[in-house]
């Protein structure tokens, strides 16, 4: 036998009649009289707070005839009787009106989570589902569940030297990190079209973001760099290069085994200077092989980071929730979303993105 539940949405109507009952019985049975007064109050502020306009103003109605219609079966004056209606009454204005500022404050939100929705999109759109032999899917979650923008950036771009991507962390809060990844998307965007290396793309990468932070100000913050990995997949999908710009190692997924992909020699992130200080041959490049089915997983800190109760760090590596073949990349991202999420019980310290691209199976020959 399926046993019925009150929704959510049911609660304050519980509450609201419970309050008013609760009001009746006592004024009714109570030794002293208008025990039951507070109770009775009650019932229009817990619908107020809570229920729509109209339904607030049907409670209050409800309240106000019972309070008079109590009275009456206690043969009270007429005066207790006015007074208790004038209480009650009150109460219930104040009660419509909470309810109208609490309506207001909420499309207010409401608007303002949706023009950071828009920004978000605008300045990070979604990656394309499918880019040259690669499927692509991404996910960000933010560390509140209110903010819908942060400094996590990633970006999947088919040029003529094969698909080129970055996933990137840019070190900042609010208005200034949103800034700073719109222009490392921007000059990302321009420069992975001409630039023959990833050497010399993180070269051009790390010369505009430096540029950006010396217009923010005088002093360039500690705080005004982005860490990043780059990576490319030749055409024909086998070859995948990396860079990694001080971000946290990507991982190859195949077979339900994670590996791993440290960089060969650490490197400083974009935004320092690094093009003034590194020359272009002593930056490594680590090329791997993307076999046919294989995933390439770009996090960012907020999974490498993430803690349990103990303080323990997440490593997709040792979880063995996500030692399972993995096909499709969204699945991937949805599986790791999940077990992050399983692993902190909900409470993130930092914004999570994650990218994922799939090395598909060639099409059959006819």
């Amino acid at each position: 036998m399926k046993v019925l539940q009150p929704t959510l949405a049911r609660v304050p109507w519980i509450l609201a009649a419970l309050a008013l009952v609760a009001g009746v019985l006592l004024d009714l049975f109570a030794p002293q009289p208008y025990t039951g007064l507070p109770l009775l109050a009650a019932a229009p502020l817990v619908a107020g707070a809570t229920l729509s306009f109209r339904s607030a103003l049907a409670v209050v109605c409800v309240t106000c005839v019972v309070s008079v219609a109590v009275d009456i079966e206690r043969r009270r004056p007429v005066t207790p009787l006015v007074v208790d209606l004038a209480v009650v009454g009150v109460i219930g204005v104040l009660a419509l009106a909470v309810n109208r500022f609490i309506a207001r404050q909420g499309r207010d939100l409401a608007l303002a989570r949706d023009v950071a929705e828009a920004v978000q999109r605008a300045v990070l759109p979604e990656p394309p589902r499918e880019v040259g032999p690669l499927t692509v899917a991404a996910g960000y979650t933010a560390a509140q569940a209110e903010a819908q923008i942060g400094g996590d950036l990633f970006v999947v771009q088919e040029t003529p030297f094969g698909v080129r991507m970055i996933i990137g962390d840019v070190r900042g809060k609010g208005l200034a990190a949103v800034a700073a990844v719109s222009v490392a998307i921007g000059a990302f965007r321009q420069e992975a079209e001409y630039a023959p290396t990833l050497v010399t793309l993180a070269q051009r990468l790390d010369e505009a973001m430096a540029r950006e932070a010396a217009r923010s100000g005088p002093v360039i913050s500690t705080e005004g760099f982005t860490t990043a990995v780059l990576a490319e997949v030749a055409a024909e999908g086998e070859v995948l290069s990396l860079v990694n710009c001080g971000h946290p190692p990507p991982y190859l997924v195949h077979d339900g085994q994670f590996v791993r992909l440290d960089p060969t020699a650490p490197r400083l992130p974009l935004g320092v200077g690094l093009s003034d200080v590194t020359p272009a041959g002593s930056v490594p490049v680590d090329v791997v092989r993307l076999p046919v089915g294989a995933s390439l997983l770009l996090v960012t800190d907020g999974v490498t980071e993430a803690r349990d109760r103990r303080g323990k760090f997440y490593d997709p590596v040792f979880s063995g929730r996500m030692r399972r073949p993995f096909t499709d990349p969204e699945a991937l991202v949805d599986a790791l979303t999940k077990d992050v999420d399983r692993w902190t019980e909900g409470e993130r310290a930092d914004d999570m993105a994650i990218l994922v691209v799939t090395r598909r199976r060639p099409p059959c020959a006819a």
